[in-house]
């Protein structure tokens, strides 16, 4: 196996063009989550990500890592990100590290990824044992050194209710 020593590997310059809709998620990453519960309490956790190109630069893995008050981890797993030029739309799939689990975040159900501008959002079923049954993901205010993700929650998919924002800022290298 090839050994790379250059960070975060590069985009490959073979990989389909849209993969580049998700390089600012290439990085080291530091944020708070401002978590509201389902009884209206605020929460905010520590979190950090890591973004980099995987596979030769065909795809996107970003790591996260959310811990809370007591120092505890509370989630760990990774996003993979990869472009189907084919059916002309993301497959974006989290691995849940703590429970073994995988959810699909762009089913061709609830329309993919959707991308307007300078933000991108995607709704998926939420894993079990969530308190409801979809999850609307947002990134705005998308800079090189700045983005914003909101986490949304729906029984039916149609009306919806904040319950996280994270504020994310690049770490120098």
């Amino acid at each position: 196996m090839e050994n790379i020593n250059r960070p975060f590997c590069i985009l490959n310059p073979n990989a389909p063009p849209e993969l580049s809709q998700f390089a600012f998620l290439i990085g080291r990453w530091k944020f708070d989550a401002k978590f509201r519960s389902p009884n209206g309490e605020c929460q905010t956790f520590r979190r950090t990500c890591l973004g980099e190109y995987i596979l030769d630069g065909y795809a996107i893995a970003d790591e996260y890592k959310m811990f809370g008050p007591s120092g505890e981890l509370l989630v760990l797993g990774t996003n993979f990100r990869v472009y189907d030029s084919t059916k002309q739309m993301w497959n974006i799939k989290w691995l849940n590290a703590l429970q073994g689990t995988w959810t699909d975040l762009t089913s061709e159900e609830f329309g993919g990824a959707r991308f307007d501008g300078q933000s991108v959002s995607y709704v998926f079923k939420a894993e079990s044992g969530a308190q409801w049954a979809f999850t609307r993901a947002s990134y705005t205010n998308i800079s090189k050194t700045h983005f914003t993700w909101r986490g949304e929650k729906s029984d039916d998919g149609k009306s919806w209710t904040e319950f996280m924002v994270i504020e994310c800022d690049r770490i120098s290298e």
